[in-house]
Parts: C-alpha cells; sequence; structure tokens
C-alpha cells in the first residue's frame, strides 16, 4: 500500500478490481457507497492551493490551481466543459458518484479498450480548498490529455474500420482534437525556450528592467525619511524605551525595517540595494538603502509602504498584534524570521548601534 501526492492510499493491483466490485453494484448501492466516502474527504482536513487562476486553452477557460506538494489540478467544472461535456454532471455522476469507480465520462464500453492503468489511477476526484477557502473537486492536470487520447483512439479506430464516430462522442471528439492540438502548441513553444535558454533569459530581463526602474546610478542626498515617529511606535510594539530625537538605533531595527518596509518592494531590489551598499568591517554602510531608490518609482513606493507600515505600528497594541495587522493587510504567512527582539534595548546597541535612519 503506498499513498499518492494527496495523501489517500493507493494500491495499484487494485484499481481495476475496484472497479468490478462497483459494477457488481446496483446504481443506488454505488451512489450511497460513493457519496459516503466523498462525506468522508469533505469531513477531512481538504488541503488548500497556494495558487489557482484561469487557464486558456484555445477556446477553453478552466480553473487551474496548484496544491502545497506541487499537484497541478482542473476544476471537475471546467474539465468536463473542455471536453464537451455539461460543466454539472447530472446527480450522481459527478465526484460524489465516482469516489470508488471510473467517472462517467469513460465509463462507456467503446472506451475500455483504450483506457490504461496510468489513467485510472488519475481519475480519483481531489477535494481542496482554492486560495479563497473555497471547496473544490478537481482532477490531476495530467488527465486531460489522457482522456482525450482515449476518445481519439476511439476517432482512429473507426477510422481504420472505415466507421463513423458514434454521435453521441461527436462533439467530445471534436473538443478533444481542438484541445489536443492546443497543447501541442504550449508544449512546443516550452520546449523552444527550454532547450535556448530564452525562459531564463526572459526572466532575467524582466527583473533587470525591475531593477533599473528602482535603482538609481547615484546616490541622492541624505534627508530624513524615516520619522522619529516611526521609531517611537517600533520601540513601543517592541516593548523598548524611546529617547527623543535619537539618531542611532539597535541593529534589530535594521531587520525589521527590511523585513516590513523594503520587502515590499519588488523581489530582487532589496538584495540588489545591499549588493550596492555592502557593510564594512565593522557592519554600517555608507549611505541609507533609500538613497540609491529613483525619485520617480522607487523613493514613491517606500514612502506608501512607510506610511501604511507606521498606520499598523500606531492601532497595534504589541508586537503580536502587528504581525497579525501586518499579515492580513499584505497577506504574508509566518513571523519574522530573523529571531525574537532583544528584550533589552541596551543588549541590542552594545551589538553595534545602525547609522541615521
Amino acid at each position: 500500500m503506498s499513498k499518492d501526492d494527496t495523501g489517500y492510499e493507493i494500491k495499484r493491483v487494485g484499481v481495476r478490481g475496484g472497479l468490478a466490485r462497483a459494477a457488481a453494484m446496483t446504481p443506488k448501492q454505488r451512489s450511497h457507497s460513493a457519496r459516503i466516502a466523498a462525506e468522508a474527504r469533505w469531513a477531512g482536513d481538504l488541503p488548500q492551493a497556494t495558487h489557482d487562476g484561469p487557464l486558456q486553452l484555445g477556446d477553453r477557460t478552466l480553473i487551474a490551481a496548484v496544491l502545497p506538494n506541487g499537484k497541478r489540478l482542473l476544476s471537475q467544472g471546467t474539465f468536463l466543459q473542455a471536453i464537451g461535456r455539461s460543466r454539472t454532471p447530472k446527480a450522481g455522476t459527478g465526484a460524489l458518484g465516482s469516489v470508488d469507480g471510473i467517472p462517467f465520462f469513460l465509463r462507456a464500453e467503446q472506451l475500455k479498450a483504450f483506457i490504461s492503468e496510468e489513467l485510472l489511477l488519475s481519475t480519483t476526484p481531489i477535494f481542496f480548498r482554492l486560495k479563497n477557502g473555497k471547496r473544490a473537486v478537481g482532477y490531476d492536470a495530467m488527465l486531460l490529455p489522457m482522456v482525450c487520447e482515449v476518445y481519439l483512439k476511439l476517432r482512429d479506430e473507426r477510422m481504420d474500420k472505415e466507421k463513423p464516430v458514434p454521435g453521441q462522442y461527436k462533439h467530445i471528439v471534436r473538443a478533444c482534437d481542438m484541445l489536443t492540438r492546443a497543447f501541442a502548441r504550449v508544449g512546443i513553444i516550452a520546449l523552444v525556450d527550454s532547450a535556448t535558454g530564452y525562459q531564463a533569459d526572459k526572466a532575467r530581463e524582466d527583473i533587470l528592467k525591475i531593477l533599473e526602474a528602482y535603482i538609481a546610478p547615484h546616490l541622492m542626498p541624505w534627508t530624513r525619511r524615516f520619522p522619529h515617529e516611526f521609531f517611537r511606535e517600533a520601540y513601543r510594539i517592541l516593548g523598548w524605551e524611546y529617547k527623543s530625537g535619537s539618531v542611532k538605533h539597535p541593529s534589530y531595527m535594521g531587520k525589521f525595517i527590511n523585513k516590513y518596509v523594503y520587502d515590499a518592494l519588488p523581489e530582487g531590489v532589496l538584495d540588489e540595494l545591499k549588493r550596492r551598499l555592502p557593510k564594512n568591517d565593522h557592519g554600517n554602510r555608507r549611505a541609507k538603502l533609500w538613497q540609491l531608490l529613483t525619485v520617480d518609482t522607487g523613493i514613491p513606493h517606500l514612502d506608501r509602504q512607510l506610511t501604511s507600515t507606521m498606520t499598523l505600528l500606531q492601532i497595534a497594541d504589541g508586537k503580536d498584534d502587528f504581525d497579525r495587522y501586518y499579515q492580513t493587510l499584505h497577506g504574508r504567512q509566518g513571523r519574522l524570521q530573523f529571531g525574537e527582539p532583544p528584550k533589552r534595548l541596551e543588549a541590542s546597541v552594545s551589538s553595534g548601534p545602525l547609522p541615521r535612519a
């Protein structure tokens, strides 16, 4: 016995045996058995998608999702629509009616000869939650091209025998043919991009454009960018005593600012700022990071984030409150990764103060 990528136990040799047992049941018994199994899964701890969104294939739009373990899914409704079936299965034929058997869109006697063991193992519906928390049912994304192949093999066999495709399958065969062509177009582009290195170069090009927009070639003159009020509120939620007018701060405050202000800039900007302004042997930089930001893009974005962070600091009663507000507003997961702040301000100052903010 082993487990599939969703955590459910599977047994390869038992797949067709399970189908045989299901076939021996009456429709009412199959529906009842499937519903019990489905309700057990709904009641369990459902995985939540880390990513989801529309996937365009030809003239079809599917809802795609990715689970935390990397499993790619297509929602049941859009999956059915893509192959020319009704988006909403008839009662007893959807995921709730096929948990322990083959899905209704592959049950036809004419299709059995083209159904592989690999396909059978991919037909188990997967119960999960979308990013917004809504419950959903989907199939492994790899099932779609395999289902298309089944119907196209049926078409090919009928053509070889000089017989027409059964009327009830003609629209499904047309949909599967269109999808297969779309797979080929997308696949060849991905293969060329991978073979030539274009995809990696395009990603680097996009990053360079962002860095060019955000980072200036020369330092701006120093002025006070982070007001005293920012540090007064930060010290308050950290439980530190703030001395009015202080221009030196504990080293921990630099990490705090990076996490809650600079990290909100586009990915790569903070790393590039640090690279261009490295620390000296004493742990200080020759200038503040913001002095390398562009006037028209970098500085306005920094100021907006600074204002947002200050607002959250002002309404927070303590560090836990602030963390929670910040995560809610910005969708961040987890807490600070650089350790807890020093309990006493003196301990942090002795480890090396930062230059002026």
